[in-house]
């Protein structure tokens, strides 16, 4: 019987991290690209969206605590990750890790739950990208019509008529237009990703250095939700909001905001997954995760600080008031004169959702790659184009899997399901560095992760603690979704991917001494 828990030879994936020529990606991304990609995946709707949020519904002012709390949950599985990808610098990011240190089979649960975190999730942000679209397009007098802009399964009342959805094309388009600039090529997606980050990091920065001279002092005292705050009430008297549970005042509040925000935080691992493309992945790598993780820290804790400066936290527990366009509201009602900044940020908005879309996409194309390569998904998808050097098939795959979710599927069907594909990755790779660490102690490690060492495991042992818990705290829904989910992989895994594994067939192809040499000591011109 064949041995499903059967591990990938570290030396093979060596061997393939340092393999050139046709068929394999190319590298063209240095650190600067790394961090703008894990920055541009980073910064979406989180910044704009999950900051006011935590600080009505948990934390008040101290939202820049909850930040902080949040970051360094983040910390733990991105110094695990960044050992990771420096050792292995191959494509496939968690997916790889799990194959070579816990087996075939955990590692198909981590590429499926993947699956979630990319393709899903770049699904739902291109629906919410529609909808902030069409925000814009209403400050010039126009918008794209109810119809062409939601999925069959929506209606609303518009003006006094009921209008049925036929299909999202805003949504569809972003995805088509976005996939195209990934086949490509990788550089000039990292060009187009650096550029849209150069623009929505300068809109931050604009609001933070612009709402500075409007805070309000009064706004941040007391910097904590008391626990004897007055409920949150609409228009109509009916309580919105209460803040007596333990996690929605004082500290217990700073946790909570700190689960709320950690989702905006989601997108560092995806710098993981171009590690094949990196120039030099032994610096390039660790650089990438904890660079974009501290760039995006600093600037969410300082918007963070400004936001509940400007407006009073209980105005955005109101939907009337603040609600989802919180930082608009802001900007609209207590910075006179700076009307012209909420049309920016809207446009900051779409250009996070454009760049989130694109590393999601990237991400889930090179899963596929690595998963292809090892025969647990068709061939196809493991086929480069013989220009661009990208795996185009891959992406036309997505391209028609997304696209067809996008424009025919409501964004809320997804819920958290992307948040649960990155959660599970985030245990499996902190606690795949614990085991790397026990199985193979020699091995050369460009980037250790600090306290990990094999009888003193912290970081790894952290990693898995936050994120598991995190991933219990989810709705009892998401959770049900998820499981069907991965039953579902399963029984692809036992029909498809156990019959057609390379390593089952014992198609292993060790490389040689020199190869492995090579990859230790790469050679100068390629640094």
């Amino acid at each position: 019987m064949a041995n499903i828990f059967a591990k990938k030879p570290l030396a093979q994936l060596l061997g393939e991290a340092n393999s050139t020529g046709h068929g394999t990606l190319q590298r063209t991304l240095g650190a600067g690209n790394l961090v703008a990609l894990g920055v541009g995946a980073i910064i979406g709707a989180g910044l704009f969206v999950r900051t006011a949020a935590a600080a009505a519904q948990a934390s008040g002012p101290g939202v820049t605590l909850a930040f902080i709390v949040a970051a360094i949950g983040c910390v733990f599985a991105g110094l695990c990750y960044a050992e990771f990808a420096a050792m292995i610098p191959i494509a496939g990011s968690a997916y790889t890790y799990a194959y070579t240190t816990m087996g075939e089979f955990v590692a198909w649960v981590i590429g499926w739950a993947l699956i979630m975190e990319y393709a899903l999730g770049a699904a739902t942000v291109s629906i919410a990208w529609s909808e902030y679209l069409n925000k814009l397009l209403e400050v010039f007098g126009t918008s794209v019509p109810y119809s062409l802009s939601h999925s069959p399964f929506e209606s609303a009342v518009v003006n006094g008529v009921t209008e049925h959805g036929i299909i999202n094309l805003p949504a569809l388009l972003v995805i088509v237009a976005l996939s195209l600039l990934l086949i490509k090529g990788t550089q000039e997606s990292a060009m187009f990703n650096a550029v849209v980050v150069f623009l929505k990091v300068a809109i931050v920065l604009v609001f933070i250095a612009v709402g500075w001279q409007f805070i309000n002092p009064a706004n941040h005292t007391p910097y904590l939700i008391p626990d004897n705050a007055e409920p949150v009430k609409d228009a109509a008297g009916k309580v919105i909001r209460e803040y007596t549970a333990w996690n929605k005042h004082g500290w217990g509040g700073i946790l909570g905001g700190a689960a709320i925000v950690f989702f905006a935080f989601i997108g560092f691992d995806a710098v993981s997954t171009a590690a094949q493309e990196a120039k030099n992945p032994k610096r390039d790598m660790p650089i990438g995760i904890l660079g974009s993780l501290a760039v995006c820290t600093v600037l969410y804790i300082l918007f963070g600080h400004v936001l509940t400066g400007v407006a009073n936290w209980r105005d955005f527990a109101d939907p009337a008031k603040g609600g989802e366009a919180s930082v608009t509201y802001a900007i609209k009602n207590y910075m006179p004169g700076y009307e012209w900044l909420s049309t920016a940020v809207t446009v900051a908005i779409l250009l996070g959702f454009s760049s989130v879309i694109l590393v999601m996409l990237m991400g889930q194309s090179r899963v596929f790659f690595s998963m292809a390569k090892d025969g647990l998904m068709p061939k196809a998808f493991s086929e480069l184009h013989p220009k661009f050097h990208t795996p185009y098939k891959s992406n036309i795959a997505l391209l028609v899997f997304v696209g067809a979710f996008a424009a025919f599927v409501p964004g809320s069907l997804a819920g958290d399901l992307t948040s649960f594909g990155t959660l599970l990755a985030f245990v499996l790779v902190s606690a795949g560095v614990w085991i790397m660490r026990r199985s193979d102690p020699a091995q050369p490690r460009p980037f250790r992760a600090p306290l990990s060492s094999p009888m003193f495991p912290l970081v790894p042992i952290m990693g898995v603690l936050i994120c598991t818990s995190m991933i219990l705290a989810l709705d009892a829904f998401t959770l049900k979704v998820a499981l069907g989910w991965m039953l579902l992989g399963f029984i692809v895994y036992f029909l498809y991917g156990k019959r057609n594994s390379m390593l089952q067939k014992g198609i292993v192809v060790v490389p040689t001494e020199m190869e492995e040499q090579a990859f230790i000591e790469p050679d100068v011109h390629n640094r």
